[in-house]
């Protein structure tokens, strides 16, 4: 046996042996992060591709939405209404198209973050990065830190060049003192524009928005935020029409 067989023979058995990672179960590396390979004449080792997944489901238990993305998956996404079901579809199809956008707007209680969930779960493990913002919550935490350079950048970086990146009730309506409901404010728009517009200077980026809005609705806050948004979610831009009806979190509780 040559030095280099010994190695690889070496090699081969550190792979086959089990580690103790949990969390994702990866046949690749048997749970331990590693793949070691014989290069030039040496032993060595890289990451495996599961870590990517491993931290992506980090970043979502500590984010809280662990049990979230364990429920709003497409087994368990219900589809007995013709809406839905090429809603359904729509999704399945989007998972395999480069660097394209996905908009559900309007109706709300219809599954828009149950469908939107279930695709971010999908491409997690497919080994992408992707980020969740709740955009009420979030834009709130950058709109206090805008004059913090260090802070503001922190936190905006990771939205902006995330391989995926889902945005959940996109520019959702706070109720004024009078009890309608407020519109997104200049810093509101300020902030979403600058996260669309980099996301769509990036061929691969993928962005998956749920909102109250229609695309009108977008373009009347602002026609080049709404343009940009459009132009990357054609072919894949739901609108649910508004409808009791479909208000699921309401039949739920009857």
């Amino acid at each position: 046996m040559s030095y280099e067989e010994y190695l690889q023979m070496m090699c081969d058995f550190q792979n086959q042996t089990v580690g103790h990672l949990t969390g994702h179960d990866c046949d690749k590396c048997k749970n331990k992060g590693l793949i070691f390979f014989v290069e030039n004449g040496d032993e060595k080792c890289r990451e495996c591709e599961c870590m990517t997944i491993r931290r992506n489901l980090q970043r979502i238990k500590e984010s809280g939405l662990a049990a979230v993305i364990e429920k709003y998956t497409f087994d368990t996404y219900q589809t007995p209404e013709l809406w839905q079901q090429a809603i359904k579809q729509s999704a399945l199809e989007f998972l395999d198209v480069k660097g394209k956008w996905l908009y559900i707007g309007r109706q709300y209680g219809s599954g828009k973050t149950h469908i939107c969930t279930a695709i971010v779960g999908e491409l997690i493990n497919r080994g992408l990065n992707a980020r969740y913002m709740m955009w009420l919550d979030d834009s709130k935490r950058l709109k206090a830190c805008i004059n913090d350079d260090e802070e503001y950048y922190r936190l905006i970086h990771p939205l902006k060049t995330t391989d995926v990146l889902y945005i959940d009730d996109f520019f959702k309506a706070q109720a004024g003192p009078d009890g309608k409901m407020l519109p997104p404010t200049p810093a509101d728009v300020s902030l979403a524009f600058e996260i669309i517009n980099y996301r769509y200077m990036q061929p691969d980026a993928i962005t998956i928005i749920s909102s109250q809005y229609d695309i009108d609705g977008l373009l009347d806050i602002d026609g080049a935020l709404g343009s940009r948004i459009y132009e990357r979610t054609k072919g894949f831009c739901k609108i649910i029409g508004p409808d009791e009806k479909k208000n699921y979190r309401m039949r739920d509780a009857v």
